[in-house]
């Protein structure tokens, strides 16, 4: 339980997934049923860029430090627009110096009617992400393992919900048990949009992993997956990916637009890539 999000926030992996986490709670938000967003592993929830943590590694600066306030496609724009809002709103000033993770991203997009649950394990974090909710009858943050939430909390009393599961990916065997929650939590919740994160980089399992999920036979599962840079010289993060169930209709197209954006703003060499491709559901492709 080493992890900590601070020294990798605002990087080209936050930027894909709360870029697509924004469009699902625009999405959810367009009926006027209130819904619930189940964070499973929070983090503290608000970055600071300028702290010594993220200085150090300074990810950000090639993430969304290439996005906010650049010329941007009109269409790209369209898309990003509800996530770099938030992001400006949180730097009234000017500049970047403050971050939101998938949290505050979230409960800076609620409604009045609508709620957030967010768990987070590591006691100092959770702590620090409880302080930035005190109060906020609208949030209710919990000292938990994510992977319990998706049992106990679930499904939600509204009917209706977003479940973003983002693991720090720290131990062997996240993959299947990232597959295995998915089966459990759709078993519990099977009318839900769920977005799972998962790392790219040398030698990570996906072949295996996406086949694990499409044996789940989940009748819609959106794949999204951005690369940087080449995994050949590097054992770090070379890119990440997100798999979304039961998604809105509108998202395979929004991200046939956007992925090529981003991988083109991002890309760290010439071997960056980026494809959304449906795992199940619509045009699935066949298998090697």
């Amino acid at each position: 339980m080493n992890y900590r999000h601070i020294y990798h926030a605002g990087n080209f992996a936050d930027v894909l997934k709360h870029a697509v986490l924004a469009r699902l709670i625009v999405y959810m938000a367009q009926k006027d049923k209130a819904f619930r967003v189940l964070d499973t592993h929070a983090g503290i929830g608000l970055y600071d860029l300028s702290s010594e943590e993220a200085q150090k590694t300074g990810e950000w600066v090639d993430g969304i430090g290439r996005i906010l306030d650049t010329d941007i496609p009109a269409k790209a724009k369209a898309i990003l627009e509800p996530y770099l809002t938030a992001v400006r709103d949180l730097n009234p000033d000017g500049g970047l110096t403050l971050y939101p993770g998938s949290p505050k991203l979230t409960r800076m997009l609620m409604r009045p009617q609508d709620r957030l649950s967010a768990m987070e394990l590591h006691p100092d974090d959770y702590e620090t992400l409880h302080r930035l909710f005190d109060g906020d009858f609208q949030s209710r943050i919990t000292e938990l393992d994510g992977w319990l939430a998706l049992g106990a909390h679930l499904p939600p009393k509204e009917k209706r919900g977003i479940v973003l599961v983002d693991p720090p990916f720290e131990i062997a065997g996240e993959y299947e048990r990232l597959a295995d929650g998915l089966h459990k939590a759709y078993r519990r919740f099977s009318g839900g949009t769920f977005c799972l994160w998962y790392p790219l980089k040398q030698g990570t399992p996906i072949a295996e992993f996406h086949a694990a999920l499409q044996a789940l036979e989940i009748p819609k599962m959106l794949c999204a997956e951005l690369s940087v840079r080449s995994d050949r010289d590097t054992t770090g993060l070379s890119g990440s990916g997100l798999i979304i169930v039961n998604p809105p209709f509108t998202l395979k197209g929004e991200l046939d637009i956007l992925l090529p954006f981003l991988k083109d703003r991002l890309k760290q060499d010439r071997h960056a890539s980026a494809r959304a491709f449906w795992l199940r559901g619509e045009e699935v492709p066949e298998r090697d």
